[in-house]
C-alpha cells in the first residue's frame, strides 16, 4: 500500500511514477488551487484527470472491438483486469489525497470539524425522526383497521353461529319467498 501512496504526500514522489501535480503547488499534488484554473495540456495530468482516463479506458476495454471479435478470453480477461486495477489504484490515491485535506483540516480548523460533525448529526436525527413519525401513521392506521375489524364481529350478534349450512340459510333467507302453485 505504501508503493500507491507514494507521490501523494508534499515533496514525495514514488519511484518510477509520473509526478502528479498542478499549479496548485507542492501542498496540493494533482489539484489546481482555488481560483487557479488548471491546463488541460498534455503534460498536465492530475489525479482526477488520471481517475476519468482509467474509468474510460475500462468502458472501452469492455466495448472494444478487438474484445467483442476476440476469441481468446483470457487475453480479454487480463486486459480487463489490467484496466480496473489500474482504476482503483487511482482511485485509492485520490481517496488519500481526500483524506489527507481533511486530516489537515482537522488540525488546522478543528472547529469546522465539529460544526461539519454536528451538522451531519442533525440531518441524521432529522431523517429519523421523519421515519418514526413515517411508522407512527403506519401504526394508528393499522390500529384503527384493527379497531373496525374488531367493531364489525361485535355487531352482529343476532346471526347465528356459524355452522356447515350457515351460508346456505343466511342466502336463502334474503331469496323471495316462493310463488305458491295453484291445484
Amino acid at each position: 500500500m505504501a508503493s500507491s501512496m507514494g507521490g501523494m504526500f508534499p515533496g514525495q514522489q514514488a519511484p518510477g511514477q509520473i509526478p502528479v501535480g498542478g499549479p496548485g503547488g507542492p501542498s496540493q499534488p494533482g489539484f489546481p488551487g482555488p481560483g487557479v484554473p488548471g491546463p488541460r495540456g498534455p503534460g498536465s495530468n492530475t489525479l482526477v484527470d488520471e481517475l476519468e482516463a482509467s474509468f474510460e479506458a475500462c468502458f472501452a476495454s469492455l466495448v472494444s472491438q478487438d474484445y467483442v471479435n476476440g476469441t481468446d478470453q483470457e487475453e480479454i480477461r487480463t486486459g480487463v483486469d489490467q484496466c480496473i486495477q489500474k482504476f482503483l489504484d487511482v482511485a485509492r490515491q485520490t481517496e488519500c489525497f481526500f483524506l489527507q485535506k481533511r486530516l489537515q483540516l482537522s488540525v488546522q480548523k478543528p472547529e469546522q470539524v465539529v460544526k461539519e460533525d454536528v451538522s451531519e448529526l442533525r440531518n441524521e436525527l432529522q431523517r429519523k425522526e421523519l421515519l418514526v413519525q413515517k411508522h407512527l401513521a403506519k401504526l394508528h392506521h393499522w390500529q384503527q383497521v384493527l379497531e373496525d375489524v374488531s367493531g364489525q364481529q361485535r355487531k352482529p350478534t343476532d346471526l347465528p353461529p356459524p355452522g356447515p349450512l350457515a351460508f346456505l340459510e343466511q342466502a336463502s333467507a334474503s331469496l323471495p319467498p316462493a310463488p305458491l302453485k295453484p291445484n
